[in-house]
């Protein structure tokens, strides 16, 4: 076994000791409401909103994006679990904004080894190893933190099967000072439209 699984397991063998209570917790969450975030390690939703077991939904993946897996369980987290607010929150610093599709193809032509960052620059330790498979991907990447939130909540307030009575607000973490820096925009674009200022 690796390290890493070793001191998974243990740790999960030191958390079951204690579950107590938890396994009485209901499916759907006490809140009522949901979080897409980035997969990014240092962003704890539970910290940075207040979360303990069993009190929202978070979604995550690379960048926090609005990908059409990302709507697809806002829906079901909606519709068969009864979250009545969103939150779309991506976050300064984010890796997502150190390449273009155009480099992770280019990259992934080239090999599909761990590729590094030096010097602002993408580096394949690896030589015609890679696949084409790439394009056919939207990276989802992200030019400016801000526009990219106000897109998604646009794409999530646009979507045919997001309720209209949802609202739906966009945040950015700082992961300096650990702060939630709301979009304006974006959270008036997530108002629901019968609350949208005139």
């Amino acid at each position: 076994m690796s390290k890493i699984l070793d001191e998974v397991l243990a740790a999960n063998r030191r958390y079951s000791e204690t579950f107590g209570d938890k396994a009485k917790l209901a499916m759907p969450p006490a809140r009522r409401f949901a979080i897409l975030t980035c997969m990014d390690a240092r962003l704890d939703p539970a910290k940075f909103s207040g979360l303990a077991e069993g009190d929202a939904h978070v979604i995550r993946n690379a960048g926090g994006r609005a990908s059409d897996d990302a709507i697809r369980s806002l829906i079901i987290s909606y519709k068969l679990l009864g979250t009545r607010e969103w939150f779309v929150v991506h976050h300064t610093d984010c890796g997502m904004e150190t390449f273009t599709d155009d480099v992770m193809r280019s990259l992934l032509r080239n090999s599909l080894r761990t590729a590094t960052l030096q010097q602002g620059k993408w580096v394949d330790p690896g030589v015609n190893e890679g696949r084409p498979d790439g394009e056919f991907i939207d990276w989802l990447t992200i030019s400016n933190q801000e526009k990219s939130v106000v897109d998604d909540v646009r794409h999530i307030r646009m979507h045919p099967l997001v309720p209209q009575d949802i609202p739906i607000y966009g945040y950015v973490y700082d992961v300096r000072s650990g702060k939630l820096m709301e979009v304006k925009e974006a959270t008036e674009v997530g108002r629901p439209p019968m609350h949208r200022a005139a």
